[in-house]
């Protein structure tokens, strides 16, 4: 059981009330003395997400909850105490501050529900801590371990105290669930002022003899995180048909008319196709229908276009032959992720549209689901030798397409991008290839996943991932090792689909497997 270091909140207490009323000597925790250059702060924040892959295994199979003022950014993203309070030492630039907030971390599936409260920040000593109360349910009776001011990591300490570097702590790993986690790199840590001082205390320059890096006084000019912005919306797209018009003569391009053919090439999401052939969900990738995928795990490039399209106007309506699966999480001959896209139809109008496809998810369709919003980096649509380009398309992902991928990657996320080429003749020459997203995978075998690398046309293409067993359990209520081969994001995305859609068994035959 980690030891118990709890500061006392008197003595806290009493350091800043008798810095404010000009006391000459205080005892403090990490030092003998300490003089009047003690000055009271307050109003600060903490921002600090613990770790990604952290985050990631909890929203797989589990919530996070925050209270008292605490919060989460969206996506998953890091937490947030507030009304920090505290003191600086003007003589060795130091910051003790205390937050108020707490986070409790919890799955039913893993059993443990882990809670923090009291988050505080020493710059002198350069860590942070927290108290911790964990409560073990995976062997059936509750076992609850707590600590007081717990040490979660070292912090490399910045005059900015912005975008600090940490690392985490034995005691994090252990109250973590993760033994891997002592020494790892945890994420960035910032502390600012929410409200700046009017008169912020001097901050003369750390003497030549100190040996950590010392913290300076907090200053006016720093802000509290700025928020991430939202994404923009495109322009709604016109849902008006255009009218087709006679094919143009050899001699002359027509502005408007019928598409001949055309391709779409995208990957979906790369860290989701990752995620469906690795160690965890040890699934494959198959496409058919004429649609291709790229080798290593690649993109895919969906063919046979029909349409129209209208070059005056900038708009295109292409609809594309081709479907893929993705299946995962097998168990008993039954998959608890079977999600399949196909007649992908994309749009676009000045430069912004729609792409749309019939999901079918574990055997439920649902014909013209809006996956995402398209950007073009133009909004003219201008045709050589008779073929229209648009490559390098953002796609956001929309509600709509949030809910196709099981909720858990948040409307707003950023998909691979998309390649549109369509003919309008039928002499005209389509660009080879067309896949667009990051290619990839990484090549080896992931755990025991097997198949054939490869693998185009109407095969399945089954790409190892990586090494690294991620997430899972090793029993006791604790985290396999989450090694930073594979990204946190692939981890995520298909589990929270097999999640959403009741594929607990399956995560409980593998929990029960790798316990063996």
């Amino acid at each position: 059981m980690p030891v118990r270091r709890r500061r006392s909140t008197a003595l806290a207490a009493a350091v800043a009330t008798a810095a404010a009323l000009g006391a000459t000597v205080l005892v403090t925790a990490g030092a003998t003395t300490a003089t009047a250059a003690e000055v009271p702060l307050k109003d600060y924040e903490l921002t600090w997400g613990i770790k990604q892959t952290y985050r990631n295994y909890v929203g797989m199979f589990g919530t996070f909850t925050t209270s008292g003022g605490a919060t989460q950014a969206a996506g998953n993203g890091a937490f947030t105490f507030v009304d920090g309070t505290g003191t600086y030492d003007t003589t060795g630039h130091t910051v003790d501050l205390a937050f108020k907030g707490g986070l409790v971390s919890k799955s039913a599936a893993h059993g443990f529900e882990i809670t923090l409260t009291d988050v505080r920040f020493d710059s002198k000593a350069g860590e942070i801590t927290a108290d911790i109360k964990k409560v073990d349910t995976s062997a059936g009776a509750p076992k609850t371990t707590e600590g007081d001011d717990v040490p979660l990591a070292t912090v490399a300490v910045t005059r900015e105290m912005k975008d600090m570097a940490t690392t985490l702590t034995a005691e994090a790993g252990e109250y973590l669930g993760s033994g891997s986690y002592a020494g790892a790199a945890g994420d960035p840590l910032t502390v600012v002022q929410k409200t700046p001082p009017s008169t912020p205390p001097a901050s003369p320059s750390p003497s030549p003899s100190q040996t950590r890096t010392q913290e300076p006084s907090p200053s006016a000019s720093q802000t509290a995180p700025t928020e991430r912005p939202e994404t923009e919306s495109p322009a709604p797209t016109s849902t008006k048909t255009t009218e087709s018009s006679p094919p143009a003569s050899a001699s002359e391009a027509a502005t408007k008319g019928e598409v001949a053919d055309g391709t779409l090439g995208w990957g979906v999401k790369q860290t989701f196709r990752a995620y469906v052939v690795g160690p965890i969900a040890k699934g494959r990738v198959t496409v058919s229908g004429g649609a291709t995928q790229a080798a290593g795990n690649g993109a895919f490039t969906f063919k046979d276009a029909t349409g129209t399209y209208d070059t005056d106007a900038d708009k295109l309506t292409a609809a594309f032959q081709g479907a893929v699966n993705f299946k995962g999480h097998e168990s008993g001959g039954t998959y608890g992720l079977d999600l399949t896209l196909s007649n992908l139809k994309a749009t676009l109008d000045g430069g912004s549209g729609k792409l749309s496809a019939d999901v079918n998810s574990l055997g439920t369709l649902t014909k013209g689901v809006v996956l995402a919003d398209l950007k073009a980096k133009s909004a003219d649509l201008t045709a050589e030798k008779d073929v229209i380009t648009a490559d390098d398309v953002a796609a956001t992902l929309t509600a709509a397409g949030a809910k196709a991928f099981g909720d858990f990657y948040p409307a707003g996320t950023a998909l691979d991008t998309v390649d549109l080429s369509v003919a309008l003749s039928d002499g005209a020459q389509l660009p080879d290839g067309g896949s667009s997203g990051t290619t990839g995978g990484t090549g080896g075998t992931g755990g025991s996943a097997g198949g054939s690398t490869g693998g185009t046309g109407g095969t399945a293409s089954t790409i190892g991932g990586t090494g690294t067993t991620t997430g899972g359990s090793t029993g006791g209520g604790s985290l396999a090792t989450t090694g930073s081969d594979i990204p946190g994001p692939a981890l995520a995305g298909a589990a929270g689909v097999a999640v959403a859609i009741g594929a607990g068994a399956v995560y409980a035959t593998r929990r029960r497997r790798t316990q063996q």
